[in-house]
């Protein structure tokens, strides 16, 4: 049954991929774009992290260009949401084959939450007050799923061998998502060789399967080291101390972390006899074997995770925070009601305290969104295609329509603001109306752009714009500006652009500033290429653009 209801759930994804879904919007849908524009640069022959710079690994962006080709229909959050089934479907089937065998209860454990966190599009932290869907935070929840699957396999998977192979198809697949996705997955694998979970030897020969495999990628297209320098290109950008990224983590997900710790404190309580027996033994005897039942713990293993899921959160702007414990979680729980010992409540009073929360706030949400959404209306638009295709509530939607007005025409307001290096508003970018807002931009800048040229004669070639995103290549099959960084944040991703960065920029037909609003973000990415925009001239390009071509 959970092999069919597994199998249920990909033909329901394949078969929505192939329809014209609308869906609602939710906070900074715009990061969404990334896949947009890295899909498009693949399909002109570019390799990431060689031929432009990401915040991220390559295999997202691989994975979504591939589909998008199956797909071409499919709404671009699904697409890049539902991306990563090639990678987990496969392995995640193996671990549920096993657990059926041993128990219904087990397998269902594993697979309802990993259903749900996979096919809903929704982070733990919701940022607006009317309901949508994230496309923000896609990569940060594709880690976690694939640390998720990891630990199952841990937990499930007979057979060293077996077990060997799909940790190490997991932690290859982390490295190529998201580093930091490597580094967690990376501490729970190695407090599993520490607990004998992990054969010694077979984990060599895997990490040698690994290099064999990583040394592929390198001499066929230098990915690995590119990868290598843009992740200590990102490091000297985002340069500062660990301490308050943890202590910020901890907070914003202080109920998952209080519950855990406390929870942690009761197993080591309520275990505190047989732990003292594992002490007493690992110190007679001395020997691996000892030691391995001593490291072996539920209590322990739930430390391991919970710490592995605070290190990613310090990393993270959305996701899904500490999902890859439940496994754990799930163990305790079958175990503890097998049993009738002391401490029993307290203990599973602590565990739905910890596992509830992420699984409650995706379920809810999911469950407003789609309650919600029989209120909303769909974004009037006629170039973005199937990125346009989302609907918001009809007051959000007017909100937007009159602040690109209001934005239009407060230029010298906007450029104050910006002079003081703040935002028009503190949460701008999550902020739904302006989300909106900057599709409405890019509809409209398409179009001036198209009357541009039908007036001209002319076409632009390769467009680039001077904003965190650029959906205009894709939107327009235009090519793209090579050797600069997609997600474009110029305090945080965007390093001192090289020779060949400026020679790209400088060769680019159109280079587009947006103006509704003005930003400082915006500025500082125009200040940063303006040595290879030297001798261009202005156009207009509407109210909410403004265009730089070639003298």
């Amino acid at each position: 049954m959970p092999l069919i209801l597994l199998a249920a759930a990909l033909v329901l994804c394949v078969w929505l991929l192939t329809r014209p879904l609308v869906l609602p919007l939710g906070a900074m849908y715009w990061d969404l774009v990334l896949y947009v524009d890295a899909a498009r640069r693949i399909a002109e022959g570019q390799v990431p992290l060689i031929d432009f710079l990401a915040p991220v690994g390559p295999l997202g962006y691989w994975l979504y260009a591939w589909l998008g080709g199956f797909f071409p229909q499919a709404h671009p959050l699904l697409l890049a949401q539902w991306s990563l089934f090639p990678i987990t479907a496969l392995p995640m089937a193996l671990v549920l084959r096993e657990a059926d065998r041993r128990s219904r209860r087990l397998a269902l454990g594993l697979l309802l939450p990993y259903l749900a966190f996979q096919i809903l599009p929704l982070n733990v932290e919701q940022h607006s007050l009317f309901p949508g869907l994230d496309g923000f935070g896609i990569y940060n929840r594709q880690a976690s799923i694939v640390v998720y699957v990891l630990v199952s396999a841990l937990f499930v998977l007979p057979g060293r061998a077996l077990r060997t192979g799909v940790l190490l198809w997991c932690m290859l697949a982390l490295l190529l998502i998201k580093i930091t996705g490597f580094l967690a997955g990376g501490l729970v694998l190695a407090y599993a060789l520490l607990a004998g979970r992990i054969d010694l030897r077979l984990g060599l020969l895997a990490a040698v399967g690994a290099l064999f495999v990583l040394a592929g990628l390198e001499f066929s297209s230098g990915l690995v080291s590119a990868y290598a320098g843009s992740i200590l290109a990102l490091l000297r950008i985002n340069a500062g101390g660990i301490l308050p990224r943890f202590l910020q983590a901890g907070a914003l997900h202080l109920d998952i972390v209080a519950a855990g710790s406390v929870l942690i404190l009761a197993l080591a309580w309520t275990g505190r006899d047989a732990m003292l027996e594992g002490l007493r033994r690992c110190a007679s005897e001395r020997s691996l074997a000892s030691l391995h039942a001593l490291l072996d713990r539920d209590g322990a293993w739930l430390a391991v995770t919970m710490a592995a899921g605070l290190f990613l959160e310090t990393q993270n702007t959305g996701g899904l925070a500490f999902v890859f414990a439940w496994p754990v979680l799930l163990r305790i729980l079958l175990r503890e009601t097998g049993v009738e010992r002391r401490g029993r409540f307290l203990v599973l009073a602590l565990l739905a305290a910890t596992a509830l929360p992420p699984a409650m706030t995706v379920l809810q949400r999911a469950g407003r969104t789609l309650l919600a959404q029989n209120n909303y209306i769909a974004l009037p638009n006629d170039h973005l295609g199937a990125l346009g295709r989302v609907s918001q509530h009809p007051e959000v939607v007017g909100r937007a329509d009159k602040m690109q007005a209001i934005y239009a025409s407060s230029t010298d307001t906007l450029e104050t603001i910006a002079a003081q290096q703040i935002l028009p508003s503190q949460t701008l970018y999550s902020e739904l109306d302006f989300q909106l807002g900057w599709l409405m931009a890019i509809d409209a800048g398409i179009a001036a752009i198209l009357a541009h040229e039908a007036l001209t004669g002319t076409r632009f070639g390769t467009i680039m714009s001077l904003n965190f995103v650029n959906p205009f290549p894709a939107l327009m099959g235009r090519s793209s500006v090579r050797h600069i960084a997609i997600g474009a944040d110029p305090f945080r991703a965007v390093p001192e652009p090289d020779a060949r960065a400026l020679a790209a920029v400088a060769a680019a037909d159109l280079i587009l500033l947006p103006l509704c609003p003005v930003t400082v973000a915006n500025q500082a990415l125009h200040n940063v290429y303006r040595p290879a925009m030297t001798g261009r001239r202005e156009i207009a390009l509407g109210p909410c653009w403004k265009g730089f071509v070639k003298g």
